[in-house]
């Protein structure tokens, strides 16, 4: 079954230095965008990450420090990635809880801008999980009967997990050929930013989800702890937290402003 697409979306895989959202850095990246009217458009970086590559990493997906050691760093490439990936909606393999912050912090890094405001995002993991809990190679041997000899490439793990998506929507009928459900079937908790340190409320209010401060409302601990919100910024928080913070902060204020 073909998507159902009102907009394009980007199907996407990072290969990377390791799993800290914050501090790792990408080593590869692969861009697959799909067209409402079914075309095609791919694209594969390789990328220098700037710092050492662990070996048990280079174990996984087989790029090590000589491989990227000519290759651009994110900051070179970071404005064809973004004008690949602008007005549309977002999928991957556990990319809601992994590939999308971290690209969101290397953009961040590189003076570009990522809102996911108007995007919607569809994870193929968490389909997959909610329905057959498994992995990329089994989900791919699952619903495409074929083999992923490939795996930890950023192309071919890109390539099958368009494929599998596909593939859902042939096998689940209650499942709908639309990119705003998707997501929101694949979604988890929701929260502000990515990294889950800020979650919302019942009232859709931003809250706290970690630390002395827990449960409460973001404003309301701006305003009787201001050094609070110095300290996130100062700290080691990933970048897109702390733009939710001070985009709450600036409506605070503006709010205030307007009374």
């Amino acid at each position: 079954m073909e998507l159902n697409l009102k907009r394009p979306i980007c199907f996407f895989d990072l290969e990377t230095t390791g799993i800290n959202i914050s501090k790792d850095r990408i080593v590869e990246i692969s861009i697959l965008k799909i067209f409402p009217n079914g075309t095609q458009e791919s694209k594969t970086w390789l990328v220098n990450p700037e710092m050492p590559i662990p070996p048990e990493t280079t174990a996984v997906h087989g790029i090590d420090d000589a491989k990227v050691a000519n290759e651009p760093v994110f900051k070179k490439i970071a404005s064809k990635v973004s004008e690949m990936i602008k007005g549309c909606d977002l999928g991957g393999f556990n990319s809601n809880r992994f590939d999308i912050p971290l690209l969101a912090e290397e953009l961040l890094r590189a003076g570009l801008d990522f809102d996911m405001k108007n995007t919607v995002a569809i994870d193929v993991q968490t389909i997959y999980h909610k329905m057959e809990k498994r992995t990329l190679s089994a989900a791919y041997k699952f619903y495409c009967d074929k083999d992923l000899t490939d795996a930890h490439s950023a192309e071919a793990d890109t390539l099958a997990t368009y494929e599998v998506l596909k593939a859902q929507l042939d096998r689940y009928p209650e499942l709908e050929n639309d990119a705003k459900f998707l997501s929101e079937f694949s979604s988890r908790k929701q929260f502000a930013d990515f990294a889950g340190f800020i979650a919302f409320d019942d009232n859709k209010k931003e809250i706290f989800s970690f630390g002395k401060h827990k449960g409460k409302l973001v404003e309301q601990v701006m305003e009787e702890e201001p050094g609070y919100f110095g300290w996130i910024q100062n700290a080691d928080f990933p970048l897109y937290t702390k733009k939710v913070l001070t985009a709450v902060r600036l409506r605070k204020l503006n709010n205030s402003l307007n009374l």
